[in-house]
C-alpha cells in the first residue's frame, strides 16, 4: 500500500529518510490534499529506473520480431563468434 504524507512532514528529514528506505516504494507527498511530489530512496530509485531499462529493451524486441527483423539461435551464435574470434 503506497505511504501518503502532507508536505509539512518534510520538515522531519531524517524520519522520511528512514520510511523512504523501510518501505522501499515511492513516498507520496501531498499539498493542500492533492498530490504534489513523489519521494524514493536510491535504492529504490535505481532498482525503477533499472526495470524501467528492461521494460524499454523488451519493447524493442517485440517491435524487432513484429517486423520480421529475427534471425535464427544459431546463426546469431555463429555472427558473435565469428566477430569476436571465438
Amino acid at each position: 500500500m503506497p505511504r501518503i504524507i502532507p508536505i509539512k512532514d518534510l520538515k522531519k528529514t531524517s524520519e522520511l529518510s528512514a520510511l523512504c528506505k523501510e518501505v522501499k516504494e515511492p513516498v507520496f507527498i501531498t499539498k493542500n490534499g492533492y498530490g504534489d511530489m513523489v519521494i524514493m530512496s536510491m535504492e529504490t530509485y535505481e532498482k525503477t529506473m533499472f526495470l524501467n531499462d528492461v521494460y524499454r529493451k523488451l519493447e524493442e524486441g517485440e517491435r524487432s520480431i513484429e517486423a520480421g527483423e529475427v534471425m535464427d539461435g544459431f546463426d546469431s551464435l555463429k555472427e558473435v563468434r565469428t566477430k569476436h574470434g571465438l
